[in-house]
């Protein structure tokens, strides 16, 4: 096991107290939030953050002599030793320094993730133009092609009328000097 990650055995023989002491201070909400599951040999193991041991260890050693645990367990505030004070502000401030280095990591995720929302705002707004950019050129072209169709039937209009209005219209088996010929059936020789 690492130091960071202690199992409850190993907070029970630290604290010189039972298991059945530790588990107990596992509520739901503790547990949830400073207690993981891992596997080790095979074997699920529950095991306690650096942060859940450090309040587990202000708790029983501020609970680790028996007229203490009395004045707490009764509820009045007993007097506690000078030596005792001093350990509780060095476990505060533990549990602080702890506090601080965590918050500075989130502060550093916060920035990471605004950092990437503006990103993705950026890509989104690209994406917008481009699409935006694609209609009005879907738009050109349409207009083209229809442009292009009035084109192409407008010539032949154009075209038919001229050749009419320049030339007669002749017709196809006339010649210009001879009437046309019926044909003969029975010519098939010449």
């Amino acid at each position: 096991m690492s130091e960071n990650l202690k199992t409850i055995r190993e907070l029970a023989d630290e604290f010189k107290v039972s298991k059945q002491a530790v588990r107990k201070r596992l509520t739901d909400e503790f547990r949830a939030n400073y207690v993981e599951t891992v596997d080790r040999n095979g074997v699920a193991t529950l095991v306690v953050t650096v942060t859940g041991y450090m309040l587990l260890k202000q708790h029983f050693s501020s609970g680790n002599d028996s007229e203490k645990v009395g004045s707490n367990v009764g509820g009045n505030t007993g007097n506690v030793d000078a030596t005792s004070d001093s350990k509780q502000t060095t476990d505060n401030s533990y549990v602080f320094k702890i506090l601080e280095q965590q918050l500075a990591v989130k502060d550093k995720q916060i920035e990471n993730k605004d950092s990437q929302i503006a990103q993705m705002q950026n890509l989104l707004d690209q994406q917008q133009r481009l699409a935006l950019q694609d209609k009005k050129l879907l738009e050109e072209y349409k207009a083209e092609i229809k442009d292009l169709k009035a084109l192409m039937m407008a010539p032949h209009d154009d075209g038919e009328k001229e050749v009419t209005s320049d030339k007669q219209p002749e017709p196809e088996n006339s010649t210009p000097d001879s009437q046309p010929k019926p044909k003969k059936w029975w010519r098939f020789g010449k």
